[in-house]
């Protein structure tokens, strides 16, 4: 599977993105798909995850009840609506899957098996 990432850019505090990441493959609609973010200097740090279906997500402390991730199998594309965005948000923004379920979100790097490009979201206060 090959994911393409899009919709980074340059917002004001308090603003909103929504990013986008396409994936061509046929294992796309059985995949855990996630999204992850690394700000200059820092590890790479889970930020949202859901299920195959939709069906259930999982977020980070740091941007629960800001964040929304949602998927369209049809259209092969997981989302990452994202709300009240403050300075601490600015990173680089990666998508990515996982093939089987391991009986929970996973949160690590090493758990997902490929990764899109990335996209950048500048959050200026």
């Amino acid at each position: 599977v090959q994911l393409q990432a899009s919709g980074g850019g340059l917002v004001q505090a308090g603003g909103s993105l929504r990013l986008s990441c396409a994936a061509s493959g046929r294992t796309f609609s059985t995949s855990i798909m996630a999204w992850f973010r690394q700000a200059p200097g820092k590890e790479r740090e889970f930020v949202a995850a859901i299920s195959w279906n939709g069906g259930s997500t999982y977020y980070a402390d740091s941007v629960k009840g800001r964040f929304t991730i949602s998927r369209d199998n049809a259209k092969n594309t997981v989302y990452l609506q994202m709300n009240s965005l403050q300075p601490e948000d600015t990173a680089v923004y990666y998508c990515a899957g996982a093939t089987y379920w391991r009986g929970r979100f996973g949160t690590e790097v090493a758990e997902y098996d490929y990764w899109g490009q990335g996209t950048l979201v500048t959050v200026s206060s």
